[in-house]
């Protein structure tokens, strides 16, 4: 109990860290993408906090089985270099028991992220979805420019000569304001400040020194002049306002859980059953237009048979287009239910995938015999990289329905699962070490000799 005690423990930190990391740069990197979505609207922190954590979601999902097989090789490849593997293997303890502890805790962490992909990830899919609509129809920030004439706001003309950004103050301010059918308003004034207001629904200007010319629409001849110290203006600001949408729009399969999605294709499925039962009867009727001719063989009459000849001719194109179309929609539904059923198999391939890079880093572990971050996120990216290759390659072909669903997502755990137990069977029975010295050639000389005088010391 111990000795599995002390193993787990040296997973754990490993794990935390490497969970970090991956995060951090999957996430830094997302956002660089989004940049420009993001900047320049007057977002407040809590709605971009908000966008940051929604689409933590399925970071979460590529990072946990990654940080599983770096923790493992770590873990086993600290203990190997530090010879505990070798002591172990002296006081009787095989490296099969060994891996009990690190395999029933990726087992429970395989169930966990099976629990976070059906219930936690679409749900912060879908709401991520909907609040980067909300972010992509937010308008930007009022933008004004010194001696050009801003229209941004609905029924309103602003303009100013000069701006003092430090003091936030704009000087020979003039205002067109329409909001009055009836009434045109014009306002100067010689200095001013503009600002939002806490709930950023009004956009309000704050003017001194000025005056307001006002003419009558209707009646052109009237007209007023009002000379002020101090005047205030309401605009209406609703557009350069951040609102969330209420969610209620329909989700599409990366939004939703392995039991919803299944409850899809089930409907899926029956709607495809019906296009093959009217596949069926389409191919009969074609048939049956095939084989009737409808007049009397033995009639003479040219144009009666001409005009019976042309009836079949259309039937039968008629019954070949129906044919035709009900054949692109059974493969139209069959490659939506193939995507459907993609989703179901990957809500747990990827959690299985802890497992299988435990399987695959303990034996590596101790036969690299380095536990630096270094050699074991290098030999991670590896084995991640060909797994997120068969990955992505066969959900291309199960869409494509020219690999089915279940090998498309499973293929990859299939084949690291057999080569985890082969490298294990081999490791407990002998001892194998893999160096990394024929890296040191692609380094140039300099580096070379550096690195050997280190090692020399």
């Amino acid at each position: 109990m111990i000795i599995h005690r002390y193993i787990l423990k040296n997973h754990l930190f490993p794990f935390i860290f490497s969970n970090f990391i991956i995060i951090s740069v999957l996430l830094l990197q997302y956002l660089m993408k989004m940049a420009d979505m993001l900047i320049g609207k007057g977002l407040s922190y809590w709605i971009i906090g908000k966008f940051i954590v929604y689409n933590l979601g399925h970071l979460t999902v590529l990072a946990v089985p990654m940080s599983a097989l770096i923790s493992t090789l770590m873990a086993f490849g600290t203990m190997g270099q530090n010879n505990e593997i070798a002591i172990f293997k002296a006081s009787g303890v095989s490296l099969y028991r060994m891996l009990i502890a690190p395999i029933i805790a990726s087992i429970i962490l395989a169930f966990l992220l099976i629990q976070f992909n059906n219930y936690v990830y679409p749900q912060m899919n879908y709401t991520a979805k909907v609040l980067r609509a909300d972010i992509a129809q937010q308008k930007p920030t009022l933008s004004l420019v010194p001696g050009v004439f801003s229209q941004e706001v609905p029924y309103y003309a602003i303009m100013f000569r000069e701006e003092d950004q430090k003091n936030e103050i704009l000087y020979d301010i003039i205002v067109f304001d329409y909001s009055n059918a009836e009434v045109l308003n014009i306002i100067k004034a010689k200095e001013g400040k503009i600002y939002f207001s806490k709930d950023r629904k009004r956009l309000i200007l704050d003017l001194k020194d000025g005056e307001i010319h006002q003419s009558d629409n209707i009646y052109k001849v009237k007209y007023r002049k009002v000379i002020f110290e101090k005047h205030r203006i309401g605009m209406p600001a609703e557009q350069f306002s951040f609102q969330e949408t209420i969610t209620g729009e329909r989700r599409s399969e990366r939004e939703l859980g392995a039991h919803e999605l299944l409850i899809y294709v089930a409907e899926i499925d029956s709607i495809g059953s019906i296009y093959k039962k009217d596949l069926i009867n389409n191919i009969k009727l074609s048939m049956l237009a095939k084989n009737t001719y409808p007049f009397d063989r033995q009639q003479e009459n040219i144009d009666n048979r001409s005009f019976a000849y042309l009836r079949v001719r259309e039937k039968l194109i008629a019954s070949q287009n129906s044919i035709k179309s009900t054949i692109q929609l059974i493969n139209n539904n069959k490659n939506l239910s193939n995507e459907y059923w993609v989703e179901v198999h990957k809500r747990y391939s990827l959690p299985v995938a802890c497992i299988v890079f435990v399987l695959i880093g303990a034996p590596l572990g101790t036969m690299i015999r380095r536990g630096g971050i270094g050699i074991a996120a290098g030999v991670s990216l590896f084995f991640f990289l060909i797994y997120w290759i068969f990955l992505i390659g066969g959900e291309k072909l199960a869409d494509r329905g020219l690999l089915s669903p279940f090998w498309s997502m499973w293929s990859a755990n299939i084949l690291f699962g057999a080569l985890g137990i082969f490298l294990i069977v081999k490791s407990a029975k002998e001892t194998i070490t893999l160096k990394f010295d024929f890296l040191k050639k692609l380094l140039p000389k300099r580096f070379r000799v550096e690195s050997n005088e280190n090692e020399n010391n």
